[in-house]
């Protein structure tokens, strides 16, 4: 078992930090986890109460580089003190669930570390080999009966177990409160499949410039069919041309990965390695994708080509074909698909994240520091000596106390007695302390009622959100009673304020029930700032926090920075499929380049005719301009369903979001259509300002 350890000061010495990774397990954990011992030994490291194993990044931290860890003591703020019996490597980034620290379960009381009536227990079991996993779920089920029943029957709370395989967890599990942040299979889903489309659109490329130029090998194919050679080994050289080139763009590739890679790490959060790229199943994949692209590139042209009859391309004739052309406008029209559903993806994804930076909340999270006294003795005494001397401070505009703050990890998820039309029902409720200072520093609003008026309210009175009242369907919400189940002492908390609903958690998770109990000179004080010199305010904070906890590092953090890293992962994941996005682009960009290089290059007789009759340069980019505009149209039919249909499915995922948009389709075709006429307009100009005579003169 891995169960949480709180945030702890701890401390060798003159050295002490804040640490968070600190998890208590079972003696048994090296027998299934494996880690490399640095020092000390796993079969007895965490036999014994107070016991502790570092990582080896921990163990410098406190004790220095080359110094022996094991044999020393590491104290807590709590007072309590550990003995160090081991040092292991740094575990992996990749890894389910990743500590710092581990501290012998034995080291909790007995009825906490054996009771049945806990969730914060990360459970983990070695199974035997070939091990029936649905039979071995089904003999946990008689486990509730046995040992939670006594605990929650009364209350109408039926607990099963269910399994998982860790290596499953990352992208699969629906489990909530990992110890990690979890990865999205649907994301694998979406990143594959834009790098498939990359390749698509480089192999569309590849088939069009090839079919583009069949002119300029018509001869050379005719001469190697009259000198013997079969359709067949026509089709195997131009495939291999193209696989060739397949392969030699791998190792371009490989080189542009190692330079590039510490970027894309640093954009994605990611700790990925260049030697992993060289193991079993990446080689694999690296061959069947130079397959893939090899020969779906080069089917085409090779086929095309291959079937020129000898007779006929030796007159001359064919010399001047430019290939299929209602194929390449095929290719082009899918392209500009591709193109245009990635990038009014980009564009969604990109609202649909800066909509839930900027949507009200329902409270004010701007200028607000959250710094968080975790002491011991009179702690409580010294954060109302803490924030009566900030108040004093000129930068500073309010102060408050809580438990926790809207995003933050520390709100408490509790059964209540709860009453209603029926009597008292049993209901799970979100719920932490605050003082009464926290609304009006935060900016929440009170739709009912009253706020908390001090210490008197310490005993009896709560506050309850909107989406509570809606919930329970209480008419007048004011005076309704709340109780701890359990409770046998009569005592109730009564409804003495309703507040506007306010995110407590991210836009993942719809506004849910709150109960707010009045808590004062919580551990986690919030600062309002004003307007003005930051640093100068922060550095002010610093020295009263020494002043008033001088055995405390003085470490904040800013709320509105807090709420929105919940939207990290989404962010980065954003900045990448944007990349991924210009890139695809701009690949299509450089294949439509070259196709109408070569189509002005074949029309360039019909362009100087056309010159020499008179006809100005406008006339004649329209004229090449059109046919690539009436690609772009049909493209939209196809792109918009599509795009429409992935991205409201993706918008399903979120309670609150800011919908699609026409413009947003309107739009993305409109910059398609551009980038295409640019392009266009690029060579057709080129061709349409040179002089007539140069390509006349030859007939």
């Amino acid at each position: 078992r891995f169960i949480y350890a709180d945030r702890a000061m701890y401390k060798n010495g003159d050295k002490e930090f804040y640490e968070e990774k600190i998890f208590y397990v079972d003696s048994n954990l090296f027998k299934i986890f494996t880690y490399k011992f640095l020092e000390g030994n796993a079969e007895t490291a965490l036999m014994e109460p107070g016991s502790m194993v570092l990582t080896k990044s921990l163990a410098e931290k406190y004790y220095g580089k080359g110094n022996n860890a094991v044999g020393q003591s590491l104290q807590n703020n709590q007072g309590d003190i550990y003995k160090i019996t081991g040092v292991v490597e740094d575990v992996p980034k990749n890894s389910h669930i990743i500590f710092n620290g581990l501290i012998s379960a034995n080291t909790l009381p007995a009825d906490f570390a054996n009771t049945w009536g806990m969730f914060n227990f990360f459970t983990y079991v070695l199974v035997r080999p070939n091990t029936n996993m649905k039979a071995f779920e089904k003999k946990l089920l008689p486990m509730y009966d046995k040992y939670m029943a006594p605990i929650f029957s009364e209350y109408n709370i039926k607990i099963h177990y269910g399994l998982q395989p860790i290596t499953a967890i990352h992208l699969r599990s629906d489990m909530q409160n990992e110890p990690e942040d979890l990865g999205s299979m649907s994301y694998i889903y979406i990143f594959s499949a834009v790098a498939l489309f990359m390749l698509l659109i480089a192999c569309i490329n590849y088939m069009n410039m090839a079919t583009a130029r069949s002119s300029r090998r018509a001869k050379e194919i005719g001469i190697r069919k009259v000198a013997g050679s079969t359709k067949s080994q026509l089709v195997t050289q131009f495939l291999s041309e193209s696989v060739l080139i397949t392969i030699i763009s791998l190792f371009i590739s490989l080189v542009a990965i190692y330079f590039l890679l510490p970027y894309f790490n640093s954009l994605s959060g990611k700790f990925i390695s260049f030697g992993s790229l060289f193991n079993f199943t990446t080689l694999l994949i690296l061959f069947a994708i130079v397959l893939f692209v090899g020969l779906l590139g080069g089917s085409y042209p090779a086929f095309y080509l291959a079937k020129f009859q000898p007779l006929t391309v030796l007159k001359g004739p064919l010399a001047k074909s430019s290939g299929n052309v209602v194929l390449r406008r095929i290719l082009v029209v899918t392209q500009f698909s591709i193109s245009m559903v990635m990038l009014i993806c980009t564009w969604v994804v990109y609202g649909q994240l800066q909509y839930m930076k900027t949507k009200d909340l329902g409270f004010n999270k701007e200028q607000v520091l959250s710094v968080v006294a975790n002491g011991n003795g009179d702690i409580r005494g010294k954060i109302s000596s803490f924030q009566n001397e900030v108040r004093k401070n000129p930068a500073v505009v309010s102060v408050s106390a809580a438990q926790a703050s809207p995003g933050g990890n520390n709100i408490d998820f509790n059964l209540f007695s709860v009453e209603s039309k029926t009597g008292f029902v049993e209901k799970g409720i979100d719920t932490y302390g605050i003082d009464e200072n926290y609304l009006k520093n935060l900016g929440i609003k009170l739709a009912k009622g009253r706020d908390f008026l001090g210490q008197p309210d310490t005993l009896h009175s709560i506050l309850v959100n909107e989406s509570m009242v809606k919930d329970l369907g209480w008419e007048e919400p004011i005076g309704k009673r709340v109780k701890f189940p359990g409770d046998t002492t009569g005592r109730y908390l009564e409804v003495v304020g309703v507040v506007k609903d306010f995110h407590v958690k991210s836009l993942y998770n719809p506004i849910s029930p709150l109960l707010l109990r009045y808590r004062y000179n919580s551990r986690e004080i919030q600062v309002k700032l004003g307007a003005g010199n930051v640093t100068a305010a922060v550095a002010s904070l610093e020295k009263t926090w020494k002043t008033i906890f001088p055995e405390l590092p003085f470490q904040y953090t800013f709320l509105d920075q807090d709420f929105n890293s919940q939207y990290a992962a989404d962010q980065k994941r954003g900045k990448i499929f944007t990349s991924f996005s210009t890139l695809t682009i701009i690949i299509t960009c450089l294949g439509l380049l070259g196709l109408i290089a070569f189509t002005t290059e074949q029309r360039s007789k019909e362009i100087s005719i056309r010159k020499v009759m008179g006809a100005g340069t406008s006339s004649i980019v329209s004229l090449i301009a059109t046919n690539f505009v009436f690609l772009v149209l049909i493209s939209c039919l196809i792109a918009f369903p599509v795009a429409y249909y992935f991205m409201h499915k993706w918008l399903d995922v979120f309670p609150y979001k800011e919908g699609l948009k026409l413009s947003t389709f309107l739009l993305s075709a409109l910059v398609v259509l551009v980038i295409a006429m640019v392009t266009v307009s690029f060579h057709t100009i080129k061709v349409a300002v040179s002089n007539p005579v140069k390509s006349l003169r030859s007939e």
